[in-house]
């Protein structure tokens, strides 16, 4: 009944994060539904944008790639070798697709919310900004990476999978299912965490210094924003070759 019990918590508190906000926020209503406009709009120029760089590259290939066909395999050779460390080289293929997204869409979302200016785009209430900076898009992005090394596991093993929670020895079995809740917390909160922040130490350096200083911490911001889509894809890739070989 106690780790009944502190399911329903963990669930009611991710209800509650959901509804944490910096400043003023513009939404929609959809039915009885509330949802952030903006987190919405700039999650659809991303994909759109992903989208559409993935369509043109593909649409007239060449045996000797150009530029911008080069690059782009460039980053598939990348997502893939990431996937095959972390998986294994013989289940890590159908596992590509899953984290090229992952990593891809938290990338581009990151950049375009340093580089980009959404200023310049006015709202009725608060302003645009990179969708990764919404803990409602970082909870969500976490709990498909729990529902994809779930599925990896069970597909895998079958109900062996579920042998794991009582293994090295059955006193563990609270801790081990604890485990799976805190790896969708702390990789939202990780991520929503250090582009929240990046995104507020530039807006208050812009107030105070406009001109110069706020120019560094950006270039230091492209980096971090980097390293965070890369950790979030590595440990996603983990956390499924994990599942797949078994408790560790």
């Amino acid at each position: 009944m106690d780790i009944v019990q502190f399911s329903i918590n963990t669930l009611n508190f991710f209800y509650e994060i959901s509804g944490v906000e910096v400043g003023q926020h513009f939404y929609w209503q959809i039915g009885e539904f509330q949802v952030h406009a903006q987190v919405l709009i700039t999650s659809w120029i991303v994909i759109a944008f992903l989208l559409s760089s993935a369509t043109l590259a593909v649409r007239d290939p060449q045996i000797v790639p150009n530029g911008t066909q080069n690059f782009l395999e460039y980053v598939l050779e990348f997502i893939r070798d990431l996937a095959k460390t972390q998986i294994g080289e013989e289940e890590y293929g159908p596992w590509v697709p899953f984290i090229g997204t992952m990593f891809l869409f938290i990338f581009v979302s990151n950049w375009a919310g340093a580089l980009f200016p959404w200023g310049i785009f006015k709202l009725p209430h608060g302003e645009l900004a990179a969708p990764t900076n919404d803990i409602n898009t970082t909870v969500a992005l976490a709990l498909l990476t729990s529902l994809a090394y779930f599925y990896a596991g069970f597909t895998k093993r079958g109900l062996g999978y579920f042998g794991k929670y009582i293994q090295p020895t059955p006193i563990l079995l609270p801790i081990n299912i604890l485990e799976d809740f805190t790896k969708p917390l702390s990789l939202s909160f990780r991520l929503f965490g250090n582009i929240l922040a990046d995104e507020l130490v530039v807006a208050v350096l812009v107030s105070l210094v406009p001109i110069v200083v706020p120019i560094p911490v950006m270039f230091l911001g492209l980096f971090t924003s980097g390293i965070q889509a890369l950790i979030f894809a590595t440990l996603a890739a983990a956390y499924i070759g994990e599942s797949m070989e078994g408790h560790h």
